[in-house]
């Protein structure tokens, strides 16, 4: 190791540069360092190889101006020792000092050498990496390259922290059916609004379109099932209107199960416009719809009074679009009923029948979310047997919402003096293997 006219120190262990004069004060006219190169191994016959340097000497840069040519650098060991005095001797006789500080040049050195030694860490570690982990495939989406036989639902309802309605009414119930389910939150509440107060956010149209092109980008848009529930404003349900579209233009075939949330027994839940559009454009796209009395109500613009009334609403709307329709709870002649109907062609008269329910002196939330959800699940298995598929739903509400009161009740709490949360954790085995309690009885038979 030797030290230059400037103060940088050279590495001198198998040649050395020809020897040459400086042009001036410029820092940057230093003698060529030998630095050996990856190219250039060393010949074999040595005797003894040349002392290893330490790291950082290694990578000394080497300065840009007066190269030797490539024959200089293919020197012979001979020639290179031979050459060394007369460059030693004609660097100390004529070579001028450089004008900077020693420290400023310590300080060069130590930049630029700093500044190689991170190139070559990135380099190394990039090489390394491609080495380990070599560039694979994306891994296929299980659920869409081996799909459930049940299928895959996209779930666009509410949702809350604490509690079970909509999303999380729906979602466990499917997922325990054999369903994957992706939901979407319409709303995000802290708690549903029965409390006597709630935060949280609301998802607008432009939001859920962004989730929509997401999964399209990444080929994620098969689905076999929608199922949509509380939907708050006219441009939100617009946009699930695009997304029915979207989504049968990769399937056919899909299924639309749709719970009109209005309101009930008497109350609107949503702003009087969104009526219309349920009315013209969401009824007649949808396979199976779920509303309550009240909502078929505003629907088909009929007033409910008997099991006729509710028979000829259900014929009302099938004239539109559905080919399956379940009044979820109609109260009628002082019995509680579920009416459902099943057009299964358009030559043949539909199918209906219904399902007297036991009351519960209790309110419930999350009940009408659940109903759907277990209407979904089922009519699935059974498709073309609606009537079986209410007998598995009704019968697995029941049993949830006896578990649900007796709980409150061992826990002290009056269950006719509030609304409950639902106990659907509990009740999943009442869910996945009912026993049916409540009989559907079907009209004209």
């Amino acid at each position: 190791m030797v030290v230059s006219s400037c103060g940088f120190p050279t590495r001198t262990t198998r040649i050395r540069p020809v020897p040459f004069v400086t042009d001036g004060p410029d820092p940057t006219n230093l003698p060529l360092p030998t630095v050996r190169s990856h190219r250039h191994p060393p010949r074999t016959g040595r005797s003894t190889p040349p002392p290893r340097a330490p790291r950082l000497a290694r990578r000394l840069p080497v300065p840009p101006l007066r190269r030797p040519a490539p024959s200089v650098r293919r020197m012979t060991a001979a020639a290179a020792a031979a050459a060394a005095p007369s460059h030693a001797r004609l660097a100390g006789a004529t070579a001028p000092r450089c004008s900077c500080s020693p420290r400023e040049a310590f300080g060069w050195w130590c930049s630029r050498s700093l500044q190689l030694l991170t190139r070559r860490g990135r380099r190394t570690r990039t090489r390394r990496a491609a080495a380990v982990y070599p560039k694979m495939a994306r891994p296929p989406i299980l659920s869409v390259a081996l799909p459930s036989d049940t299928g895959r639902v996209l779930s666009i309802q509410s949702h809350t922290v604490q509690g079970y309605v909509g999303n999380k009414s729906a979602v466990f119930p499917l997922q325990l059916l054999g369903f994957d389910v992706d939901p979407i939150n319409s709303v995000q509440f802290s708690n549903h609004t029965g409390y006597p107060t709630f935060r949280g956010q609301v998802l607008d149209g432009k939001q859920l379109w962004d989730l929509i092109e997401g999964l399209e980008e990444n080929q994620l848009l098969h689905y076999t099932h929608l199922l949509t529930g509380y939907i708050g404003s006219v441009s939100f349900l617009e946009t699930v209107l695009q997304v029915v579209d979207k989504l049968r233009s990769v399937n056919p075939d899909l299924v639309y199960v749709c719970d009109p949330v209005l309101g009930d027994e008497g109350k609107l839940y949503v702003p009087q416009e969104l009526i219309s559009v349920y009315q013209q454009k969401v009824v007649p796209v949808a396979s199976m719809l779920t509303p309550n009395q009240f909502e078929i109500e505003l629907l088909t613009g009929l007033r409910i009074t008997s099991e006729q009334d509710g028979l000829t609403a259900c014929n009302t709307l099938h004239t539109a679009g559905p080919q399956k329709v379940v009044i979820t709870s109609a109260l009628t002649e002082d019995k509680l009923l579920l009416i459902g109907s099943h057009k299964k062609t358009e030559e043949q008269p539909p199918e209906q029948f219904k399902i007297e329910i036991p009351k519960i002196p209790a309110y419930f939330t999350g009940t009408g979310d659940l109903t759907t959800a277990l209407l979904l699940g089922w009519s699935n298995k059974y498709p073309d047997n609606l009537e079986k598929a209410a007998e598995l739903a009704v019968s697995s509400l029941q049993a949830l919402l006896k578990r649900t009161v007796e709980d409150y009740k061992m826990a002290g709490f009056d269950p006719s003096t509030s609304s409950l949360e639902i106990r659907l954790i509990q009740s999943q085995d009442d869910i996945l293997n009912p026993t049916i309690t409540c009989k559907a009885v079907k009209y004209g038979s």
